[in-house]
């Protein structure tokens, strides 16, 4: 396989540096993937090699023969990235268009976001919007010198916080780490910390979902003490993004399996919820106490640990959790402890409904299509057809 992929390497041109940014990883570690000094990549990572090389068929890696097509396991991809991809690519550096206002940009940047929370297509409501505010945003931030600048980068950052929603779980892994690099540099240019706090917390997701456990608590960790001495006296936000990122912290943890460490992070930012009390909801992260019992669900599921994970979806009625992509996201997670024990029932009634509550947040989830390829091979007795349905409506395209 480390042949076949430094064949395909060397087809597009691209040379191991490179290659090996996009994935996230050391050119070093891709030269022993190559030279087979150390084991095959596991899915995920076969899957971000096969996009940034832009092939179609994972069997062009394995070798098997059997086709594999890579949307299968790898998502789709949304009928506007390309158009947001183009936004946020369009260099200028000889013409800069008139500034818009900033009061009506960061206007326009909250009702996207309540666009992005209450609707069930969100991603076909942002990649409608996000074209025109990123090129507006960017425009504004380059166009304006002194205080005004200062207040357009705080913006423009926020407009990238919310385009990472927008490119996350789509085929172009290159543009999540753009729009969170970019989020937290116009931050820190904007020297405002609550922005590069939300810029942080975008940037620790990607190091999370590329395995580099270290770097996201660190970062994460950070970003919550940056906060820490204005959050006396500071807007209910401040505390809600501080909360959020310990969420997040708890979160890296339970992915590599440390319990203690994932319930300790978890026990701080639920006492921030607690504090904010049961009518709060930050905008960005959606940190609540709704979100911190689907984020007891999560943590549950990622140490696989069922009863406890089981426990905690019991004790949290999903439409309490006002955001739409949130809900369906929970409702998916808790698909993940039927699938864990083995409830092909269980795990079918749950991502219909999460199809039913946010048809784009599980068409665009990688557990969700995980599940449903599962259940395509062993469908719950008599209810093939159900699953059939489900896949379909689903838009995934399996043979």
């Amino acid at each position: 396989m480390g042949k076949r992929i430094k064949h395909y390497r060397d087809r597009a041109g691209m040379s191991r540096p490179v290659l090996a940014g996009l994935l996230g990883k050391s050119a070093e570690w891709l030269k022993a993937v190559e030279n087979g000094r150390i084991q095959t990549p596991r899915l995920q990572m076969l899957l971000r090699i096969a996009q940034a090389l832009e092939l179609d068929d994972l069997a062009d890696l394995t070798g098997n023969g059997h086709a594999v097509p890579v949307s299968v396991y790898a998502g789709p991809r949304h009928a506007a990235l390309s158009e947001v991809q183009a936004a946020l690519t369009e260099y200028r550096v000889s013409r800069t268009p008139a500034p818009a206002s900033v009061p009506h940009l960061a206007e326009r940047l909250r009702m996207a976001w309540l666009v992005r929370h209450s609707s069930s297509d969100h991603r076909t409501q942002l990649g409608s919007l996000l074209p025109g505010l990123i090129r507006d945003a960017q425009a504004t931030a380059r166009a304006l010198r002194g205080e005004e600048r200062r207040a357009a980068r705080v913006v423009l950052s926020g407009v990238y916080q919310l385009a990472d929603f927008y490119v996350a779980y789509q085929p172009s892994p290159e543009l999540v780490w753009m729009v969170a690099d970019r989020a937290l540099t116009e931050a820190q240019e904007a020297d405002d910390p609550y922005a590069m706090a939300g810029g942080s917390w975008a940037m620790v997701q990607a190091l999370r979902d590329a395995g580099r456990w270290d770097e996201a608590i660190t970062l994460a960790t950070d970003a919550r003490d940056l906060l820490l001495p204005y959050l006396d006296g500071s807007p209910a936000d401040w505390r809600g993004m501080a909360g959020a990122l310990d969420a997040e912290i708890a979160y890296v943890h339970a992915r590599r399996g440390r319990h203690g460490d994932a319930w300790a992070h978890w026990e701080a930012a639920e006492r921030t919820a607690r504090q904010l009390g049961d009518d709060y909801r930050h905008t960005q992260t959606s940190f609540s106490r709704s979100v911190m019992q689907a984020h007891a669900v999560t943590l549950g599921v990622e140490l696989r640990r069922t009863g406890e994970a089981r426990r905690a979806a019991d004790a949290l009625d999903p439409v309490l959790i006002p955001s739409l992509a949130r809900r369906g996201r929970h409702l998916i997670e808790v698909a993940r402890i039927h699938a864990q024990e083995d409830d092909g029932a269980g795990t079918l009634a749950l991502l219909d409904r999460a199809q039913r509550v946010a048809s784009e947040t599980i068409s665009f989830n990688g557990y969700a299509r995980d599940m449903l390829i599962d259940l395509t091979k062993r469908p719950p007795a008599g209810q093939g057809d159900a699953v059939r349905n489900l896949v379909g409506r689903v838009g995934l395209a399996i043979a």
